[in-house]
C-alpha cells in the first residue's frame, strides 16, 4: 500500500468518525469559556495552561478531535469547573 492510499484511508476513517459524533458537539463554546474564565488571550495561551500542543486545541476547535478524558481532566483541574459543566459546554449547540 502506498502513501496516497494510506492517506485516503485515513481521511475516510476520520470522516466516518465525524459522522458518528453527536451533532450537538460544539467545542468552540467550551474553549471560549475556558479562555474567558482563565483570563487568557487566545488558544495559544490555553495550550500552555493545559500543557498540550497547539495542534490538539486546533483539532478540537475544528471538530477533528473529540475532547478526550485526559484533556477534560486538565480543563477541570485548571479551571476548577466541574466535569459535568465542561461536558455540557462541549455539547451545547450555539444559537
Amino acid at each position: 500500500m502506498n502513501v496516497r492510499q494510506k492517506k485516503l484511508e485515513m481521511i475516510e476513517a476520520m470522516n466516518r468518525a465525524r459522522a458518528l459524533e453527536p451533532s450537538s458537539f460544539v467545542p468552540n463554546k467550551l474553549l471560549d469559556t475556558l479562555i474567558e474564565k482563565l483570563n487568557l488571550k487566545n488558544d495559544a495561551e490555553l495550550c500552555r495552561v493545559l500543557e498540550v500542543q497547539p495542534p490538539i486545541v486546533s483539532k478540537i476547535r475544528h471538530r477533528k478531535l473529540a475532547v478526550g478524558a485526559t484533556i477534560l481532566l486538565r480543563m477541570h483541574e485548571k479551571s476548577e469547573m466541574s466535569i459535568r459543566d465542561l461536558k455540557e459546554l462541549a455539547n451545547t449547540a450555539m444559537h
